[in-house]
């Protein structure tokens, strides 16, 4: 069963152990090892919620994690002889990651060791020549079995098939391992026996034991009373790792007093492991023992080899090489990435996490002690969570509007002479937040319509532009509504969401509205929205859609009568034509002219004041009834006209100058014709009644002007029933706005109250 210790590792920076398991090698897949949830006191929803996984530190993954039970399980078998070697122990170590919020924990599993090999011996056959001179006790040594179980699966001792000469010892090496020696038991007679064979076995330790075996021939030499002897029995060297091929280890020595053949000594490498044999060589008269290939601190530290040196009678004796290997700063330290938020928001405080990773150096020593930094300035900063694990967090608050992302290059330098180092780049992300509002171009937009415009009419459009992105930075238009009971103004015009583009919904009369302003809002669309507000101003350009409008003389009256005296000298004022235009500017300036005049060199018309006046003096030929037509027209394209129609009577008094006005308005609604036959029946009645008359008129006159004099004495002030110099300005018109009518000229009218028809007076202008 696996057994489990774990300490929760939170990524704020808290300290945390390894959780432990073991589970046993070649363990089929699905088997279980450890239930993780119940370990970190999750239920199986939450490890579900919070998307936990297993991130291995190695690229390889044999373990799995069951996110709804929580049950650590072997996803692919492990050999641990292929993983670990003869190392031990053998660990897999892992992470578990949890999200939301990011946490790790770091955990490892022991491959506990099962008897699955055994003990093999690199050949099949051992020859072993040993004189016959050789003493009981004497001691040879063996070719070691080789088996890669460790502890108790390990091989545990040597035994040999029953004979008369030899017995065998178990030996145990500085490294742990286990080697044979053959001890002669009973003097050799070579005429007696020359050879003697028996059967090595090597057993391991399992349950139950393996063996494995090899045939011992020992031949039986003859007579050689001299065997090799060596200057060290131990050799200690130390090899720097990065050693070429070839490089000279130690040179082994070794004397004979013998002499001849049984004098000289060959070395040789006793087969005591097949590493061995494929990293060294021997030179066999000389002992220079040299690298057939480099060697690697990392893989393995130290090397112990049996060399023997045999003499020409056969006799042989044998050494120890023990070979240190020096580690060297050739491995750069290795940034291992467990977990990676490649996008963030910028809206992330401070500490925020944003990956994990661990730095690993396979040397040792100062070599392989390594520290941690970031290239450049950036907004990040590196955290130690424990002896090679590390986070990068934020440390200061983002802003996506000034970079969008980050290129984070994480350099691990260790501390080796020369300094080795090596670097990695995380991409990360900002994603955008709603944390800018649009903003408009301008804060007041001024745009232009004509009046009586049709509705759609495009007046311009808005332009408001917001820095986020995608959604946020979207910008839609709008107009504000006004507050209940004021102008809706915002009838008037509209404004397209997408475009901003200004349109009007419906013509306007310029005399009613000359220019109104709206406000109008730019949201975009963030959650919760943010806008800017900004003014548009519609001015309304006059168009000349109206024409003159007569106040003097009313336009409904037919002609309106003007009475001139007979005396009337050249520029003596008729009348003024009065009229107003409702437009603006160039629109409304009037222009006055006489279109049609029964005497055209009588009269004239002032082109801007719209006087009439005489051109001449009157005279005794021009006839007492004048027609006059005058021409308002005002500056617009095109322009606009209204007519006034004037009938001027040539008077010698003003007597009778109501009932000629009368008459002269009855007589204006015929033809002419009509007016001319009239006059002459009219002058030859006069002819007729000239003389009979003469006489009562000289009285008439007398009595006439005798009772106008009491009459005047008796009369009230006029004021009553007459144009004060406030009544032209009272009737409602302001005219004065238009610029069209001066108040130089006012007219006096008074009726006596005893007049009636036989009196009207004439009065001159009041100037200013």
């Amino acid at each position: 069963r696996a057994v489990a210790l774990i300490l929760v590792l939170c990524v704020s920076g808290m300290g945390a152990e390894t959780a432990r398991y073991s589970v046993p090698e070649e363990a089929e897949r699905g088997s279980f090892v450890a239930n993780i949830a119940k370990d970190l006191g999750l239920t199986g929803e939450e490890l579900l919620a919070r998307q936990a996984r297993v991130v291995p530190e190695k690229k390889r993954q044999y373990l799995q994690l069951n996110q709804h039970t929580g049950d650590l399980v072997v996803r692919e078998q492990m050999d641990r002889e292929e993983l670990c070697g003869q190392s031990e122990p053998c660990l897999v170590r892992f992470e578990v990651l949890l999200e939301s919020p990011l946490q790790s924990f770091r955990a490892e599993v022991r491959l506990t060791d099962i008897n699955d090999h055994a003990p093999v011996f690199l050949n099949k056959e051992i020859v072993l020549k040993i004189p016959e001179s050789a003493v009981p006790g004497t001691r040879f040594l063996l070719e070691s079995a080789h088996d890669p179980d460790v502890g108790n699966n390990s091989l545990q001792h040597y035994s040999i098939s029953s004979n008369e000469y030899f017995l065998v010892y178990t030996r145990r090496r500085s490294d742990g391992g286990r080697y044979a020696e053959l001890v002669l038991d009973r003097a050799l007679d070579r005429e007696q026996q020359a050879e003697v064979a028996f059967v090595i076995t090597a057993v391991d330790g399992g349950t139950p034991p393996r063996s494995g075996t090899a045939l011992v021939r020992v031949v039986v030499l003859d007579i050689n009373d001299n065997i090799p002897v060596f200057t060290q029995t131990l050799y200690k060297v130390s090899v720097m790792e990065n050693s070429p091929q070839d490089t000279i280890v130690v040179v082994v020595s070794a004397s004979d007093l013998d002499a001849g053949t049984n004098g000289e000594i060959v070395y040789s490498i006793v087969q005591n492991s097949e590493e061995n044999l494929q990293t060294f060589k021997i030179n066999p008269e000389t002992g220079h023992i040299r690298l057939k290939k480099p060697l690697d601190y990392e893989e393995k530290k130290t090397y112990e080899i049996d060399v023997q040196a045999t003499d020409g009678g056969g006799l042989s004796t044998h050494c120890k090489v023990e070979v240190q290997v020096k580690d060297v700063n050739d491995n750069a330290p290795e940034v291992i990435i467990t977990s990676l938020t490649s996008t963030l928001s910028e809206a992330a405080p401070p500490n925020t996490v944003v990956a994990l990773f661990n730095v690993r150096d396979r040397d040792s020593g100062d070599n392989g002690r390594t520290t941690c930094d970031l290239t450049g300035e950036q907004p990040f900063r590196i955290t130690l969570l424990a002896a090679d694990a590390y986070a990068l967090v934020t440390s200061e608050t983002l802003d996506r509007e000034q970079v969008e992302e980050y290129n984070v290059t994480v350099r691990a330098r260790d501390e080796g002479s020369p300094a080795l180092s090596a670097s990695k780049t995380l991409l990360v992300r900002l994603l955008d937040v709603n944390d800018n509002a649009p903003t408009f171009t301008q804060a007041i937009y001024t745009m232009m319509m004509s009046e009586n415009e049709p509705a759609g009419r495009s007046l311009g459009r808005l332009s408001a532009t917001d820095p986020d992105a995608g959604e946020n930075a979207r910008v839609r238009y709008s107009l504000v509504l006004p507050p209940t009971g004021t102008l809706a103004a915002a009838s008037f015009v509209s404004v397209d969401a997408e475009s901003g583009t200004v349109r009007n919904l419906r013509p306007l009369d310029y005399e009613k509205v000359r220019a109104f302003e709206v406000t109008v809002c730019a949201a975009d669309g963030g959650s919760p929205p943010l806008s800017a507000r900004a003014v548009l101003h519609i001015v309304v350009r006059d168009e000349n859609d109206n024409a003159p409008v007569l106040l003097h003389p009313p336009p409904d009256s037919s002609a309106a009568g003007e009475l001139v005296p007979r005396w009337a000298p050249s520029g003596y004022l008729v009348a003024k034509v009065v009229a107003v235009d409702a437009d603006a500017g160039q629109n409304a300036w009037l222009s006055y002219e006489l279109a049609k005049a029964t005497e055209p060199g009588l009269f004239r018309v002032g082109l801007h004041s719209g006087e009439v006046r005489t051109a001449r003096a009157v005279t005794e030929r021009d006839a007492a009834r004048q027609r006059l037509i005058v021409l308002v027209r005002d500056r617009g394209q095109p322009p606009r006209s209204a007519t006034a129609t004037l009938a001027v009577a040539l008077v010698e008094d003003f007597s009778d100058a109501f009932h000629q006005l009368g008459h002269d308005s009855a007589g204006g609604q015929q033809p002419q014709v009509a007016e001319e036959e009239m006059l002459t029946t009219y002058l030859i009645a006069s002819l007729c009644c000239v003389s009979s008359l003469f006489l009562l008129s000289v009285l008439v006159l007398t009595a006439n002007t005798l009772c106008r004099a009491r009459v005047r004495a008796e009369l009230p002030p006029p004021s009553p029933s007459c144009y004060a110099d406030g009544d032209l300005a009272s009737d409602g018109v302001g005219v004065g706005s238009t610029g069209t009518l001066s108040p130089a000229y006012r007219y006096e009218m008074c009726l006596t109250s005893g007049s009636g028809r036989s009196e009207f007076q004439f009065l001159r202008p009041i100037l200013p």
